[in-house]
């Protein structure tokens, strides 16, 4: 089960330095900005667990989320409908409003 859909609003978490150490896949530039679930793309082990060699189970939901390349690059000139979509695993997001 995941917990948001497609078309659901989300933000990223502003997480840096990482708490604690770890590998990190979610990009910096995208910290801390809301987008719009694009799709579900299904669930997969937590890479940022398997990368010290732990069994990065259980499974974690991935989001492919859409951003509007304006709020991502305040001084981007192209054109306003852009969108940059990055994959992003669930524990990094929120639903837009209910960010701490």
């Amino acid at each position: 089960m995941t917990r948001f859909a497609a078309g659901d609003r989300v933000r990223v978490h502003k997480q840096f330095p990482p708490t604690p150490p770890s590998h990190i896949r979610t990009p910096y530039y995208i910290r801390g900005l809301s987008g719009t679930v694009e799709r579900v793309c299904g669930a997969f082990r937590n890479p940022e667990e398997l990368a010290f060699g732990r069994p990065g189970t259980p499974e974690v939901p991935l989001y492919r989320v859409r951003f509007r390349q304006k709020d991502v690059w305040p001084d981007y000139d192209g054109n306003e409908a852009d969108k940059i979509e990055i994959e992003i695993f669930e524990f990094w997001l929120d639903a837009e409003g209910d960010e701490a």
